[in-house]
């Protein structure tokens, strides 16, 4: 097997008495899907967060293809590589789909500003955010203000913005959220051919999709891993059962 693209290792977090994280370790493999899931309240935002950089561990390792970046910035991680669908941290609404990807599109050109050549015509970004637009459904959307559009819209749109940075491993939070069961079909179709080219960190509560989607799966019970292994393995592990899935498994 391959070297792991992001390996995170033995971290903790604790608010006081609460310990939100206790001694979590995972890695992301090329071409993989590797599901976080867990109960509500099991530590999984403040595990992101920590991989992200928006909140730093009392103690462990975070690794982006070998490179220790747990003392790096949110931006710092991002410019290296490491993703996720809200990685813009909120969308212009008063712009349209086309130019919040643009911008996105430019952030990773190094460059904010055109001074020699309006942005509406300028092929470098236009060309870039068709394809991606095209690839999440969303072209006939482009012209249309972000406030207009509905709740899986958006998230569509966070997605094309990761997607614009040229991750090299992407963390998803909750993508499905929002969306009917077309809108879910979509997106399981697009992440399970995304995931050769970019690898996925997903959390996610639609244990459909999750089992549809994950090569590997880790558990999240009380800040700590309870098991991990593939789908099929934490599908039938009886204590994954009694603490999370339950009757969900029946």
């Amino acid at each position: 097997m391959s070297e792991p693209l992001l390996q995170v290792k033995q971290l903790n977090k604790a608010f006081g008495a609460l310990q939100a994280t206790r001694d979590v370790s995972l890695d992301l493999y090329p071409g993989e899907i590797h599901a976080l899931i867990g109960p509500n309240g099991a530590g999984k935002s403040t595990l992101i967060s920590q991989i992200t950089g928006n909140l730093p561990p009392d103690s462990g390792e975070i690794l982006l293809q070998g490179e220790d970046i747990t003392g790096l910035t949110v931006a710092e991680r991002a410019q290296r590589g490491l993703g996720r669908s809200f990685q813009i941290s909120s969308l212009a609404d008063e712009l349209s789909v086309r130019r919040n990807v643009m911008i996105a599109v430019q952030a990773i050109q190094g460059s904010s500003f055109r001074f020699w050549k309006p942005v509406s015509s300028d092929a470098s970004l236009l060309e870039p955010v068709a394809t991606i637009l095209e690839r999440l459904g969303l072209s006939d959307r482009a012209g249309t203000l972000v406030a207009e559009l509905s709740h899986g819209e958006r998230r569509l749109v966070e997605m094309a913005c990761a997607l614009a940075l040229q991750p090299r491993a992407l963390l998803l939070d909750e993508p499905m959220a929002g969306m009917g069961s077309e809108g879910t079909a979509r997106m399981v179709k697009l992440l399970s051919e995304l995931k050769h080219e970019v690898p996925i960190l997903l959390i996610e509560h639609d244990m459909d999709a999750v089992f549809q989607l994950a090569d590997r799966v880790s558990v999240l019970v009380s800040g700590g891993v309870l098991a991990q292994g593939t789908a099929d393995e934490i599908r039938n592990h009886p204590a994954v059962r009694e603490a999370y899935l339950g009757e969900e498994t029946t």
